[in-house]
């Protein structure tokens, strides 16, 4: 069997203001092309279909042509929700849909498989849609789910009790920050609380192949433990890094070859770094005028009108930055510049408590009673 494992589409996403919509169109005809070309059997997306959980109209227009192009080459799809994702309005049409083409969302179900049939016998596919421990663990009352670890170990549970009960080859597919892996710093929604919500690797022993989303950028955990990270460059960040998705072959007794298919992308990113002048210069106008430009300028003084004179030779610049030289380094260690540096509401609040405790952060009991509100929070939320 030949699968094709996708994820983190963020349909809907914009990049410095401006719509990826039909960026992302592109790409997704030519994963279409690529299903058609390869004779893939069945696509995988794990996880962050939407970039928002209220989707705009055109959103669900690009989701549901691109899913219907996939199943008229031949495939079956299936897809589960990610963190970006509500698992409510994602799966609200699961029943509507044609046959083949699975959209899971149930947290009740991981342990039921979606089974497809080759000549070698079944392969079952096990969809674990994103899991918010405060939300989900009203599901598994007998179980501990206070981390994203534990609760992936106990969903993992489940996909190991499905394939025990299912005799066969299995996939499992999971939207998750497990150990290892190099996320693009300012990205990624974080999942983790400190330490805390990175799950060990460990946790998807048993499948013949383990397709993960939730990090932008490819990533190889093990032969069959990987990432294929998002399919259109969302962040500077993460310009270097290739777009694709992975090609998986099963044989008769498991996991038999994996390969990397590239994607086109649509318009290059691209830093560049100097004094406002130089980045201006004739050579670097003819080299990225059709690039989207992150200029990092350095003259000593800030410069008028910067944008505006970036935007005369480069129309897709998107963002400017001012970096002097030479400027002596110094500890960030004021209350705003710990909440700049801050990437979760633990972070945030722990911020504030050294700043008016003269340097004293919570204690290892306020650091559960945070957790504790911060969960409440959540699952309030989901309810609206």
């Amino acid at each position: 069997m030949r699968i094709l494992h996708t994820s983190d589409w963020h349909i809907g996403r914009t990049f410095h203001g401006n719509s990826t919509l039909d960026a992302l169109a592109d790409v997704l005809t030519a994963l279409v092309a690529q299903v058609r070309e390869h004779g893939v059997d069945a696509v995988v997306v794990a996880g962050d279909v939407f970039d928002s959980a209220t989707p705009a109209g055109p959103a669900y227009t690009l989701l549901g042509d691109t899913l219907a192009a996939l199943h008229d080459v031949g495939a079956a799809v299936i897809v589960t929700s990610g963190n970006h994702d509500s698992a409510a309005r994602l799966g609200f049409q699961a029943r509507l849909l044609r046959e083949g083409i699975h959209v899971l969302t149930d947290p009740v179900a991981v342990g039921q498989p979606i089974t497809i049939a080759d000549v070698d016998g079944p392969v079952h596919f096990y969809g674990i849609p994103y899991l918010e421990p405060a939300i989900v663990r009203q599901h598994w009352p007998e179980a501990v789910l206070r981390t994203q670890a534990q609760t992936m170990a106990h969903a993992m549970g489940l996909v190991r009790e499905g394939m025990a009960a299912n005799a066969g080859r299995s996939v499992a597919i999971a939207h998750c920050f497990a150990a290892g892996v190099d996320a693009t710093a300012g990205l990624e929604r974080e999942v983790r609380q400190g330490g805390l919500d990175v799950v060990p690797l460990s946790v998807f022993d048993g499948p013949d192949y383990v397709a993960l989303g939730h990090i932008h950028g490819r990533q190889r955990l093990s032969d069959r433990v990987r990432y294929a990270g998002a399919p259109l460059h969302y962040s500077f960040g993460e310009q270097d890094k290739p777009r694709g998705s992975w090609l998986v072959d099963l044989d008769a007794d498991g996991l038999a070859a994996v390969e990397w298919l590239e994607l086109p992308v649509p318009r290059r990113l691209v830093t560049l770094t100097g004094a406002l002048d130089d980045i201006l210069a004739a050579d670097n106008v003819a080299a990225h005028s059709a690039d989207w430009v992150c200029a990092v300028y350095t003259d000593a003084l800030p410069q008028a009108e910067p944008m505006r004179r970036l935007k005369e030779r480069f129309p897709f610049c998107a963002m400017v930055q001012h970096e002097p030289e030479n400027t002596v380094a110094r500890i960030e260690s004021s209350y705003a510049q710990r909440l700049r540096s801050a990437v979760t509401d633990t972070d945030r609040i722990e911020a504030f408590l050294v700043h008016v405790r003269e340097g004293q952060g919570p204690t290892d009991d306020e650091r559960e009673l945070i957790r504790e509100v911060l969960d409440e929070r959540v699952a309030a939320e989901a309810l609206v």
